[in-house]
């Protein structure tokens, strides 16, 4: 992984200097050991240090902010459409099997430096274990973690549903999406 000084004079730079962080490598480590959990508001990357915790897409977004705040441009975020099912996702509970599910389209959001993806959702993440199932990804702006990556995912799902011809409605299977959401958190 690529490393480098946080040394930009913005508010977010200075409240993460203000924990005693000083480079892009310690941010990165600083950010995968915070416990994952939604913040009040998704695209307001300094709540992920105010409140101490974030999902793929607050804490991948204030690492990209940082990134572009401090000059380094050449860090991309990224979505991610992966198949989520419990091998490659192994918190998710017994919801997709009680439901005769193999998987759900999970959208996951990361970074990538070069050929290099960093995952710093949790200390256990590891891209490699959705890697060989990520139907489609898609560079975003930070600010795209809100509502755009919601509409991208639900209809993603949405052509899903009619594709496989799965007699679910798009709110069932949203709503088995979030019990699995509510189980990683846990």
């Amino acid at each position: 992984m690529t490393d480098f000084e946080i040394t930009s004079n913005d508010e977010l730079s200075n409240l993460i200097i203000r924990k005693g962080i000083s480079s892009w490598v310690q941010l990165v480590q600083f950010i995968k050991d915070l416990p994952y959990g939604r913040n009040a508001n998704r695209i307001d990357s300094k709540l992920v240090i105010l409140e101490q915790k974030g999902t793929c897409s607050s804490k991948h977004a204030l690492l990209k902010r940082v990134a572009n705040l401090n000059g380094r441009n050449d860090i991309d975020l990224i979505i991610g459409i992966y198949r989520m099912n419990s091998i490659n996702t192994p918190n998710i509970g017994n919801i997709l099997l009680e439901n005769n599910l193999n998987y759900i389209p999970e959208a996951h959001t990361y970074l990538r430096y070069k050929n290099q993806t960093i995952d710093a959702t949790s200390s256990i993440s590891d891209f490699y274990k959705i890697e060989n199932d990520v139907i489609v990804e898609k560079n975003i702006k930070p600010l795209q973690v809100g509502d755009f990556k919601i509409h991208y995912h639900q209809e993603y799902i949405k052509s899903w549903i009619i594709e496989e011809e799965l007699n679910f409605s798009f709110d069932k299977i949203w709503g088995i999406r979030e019990q699995c959401i509510r189980n990683l958190s846990q």
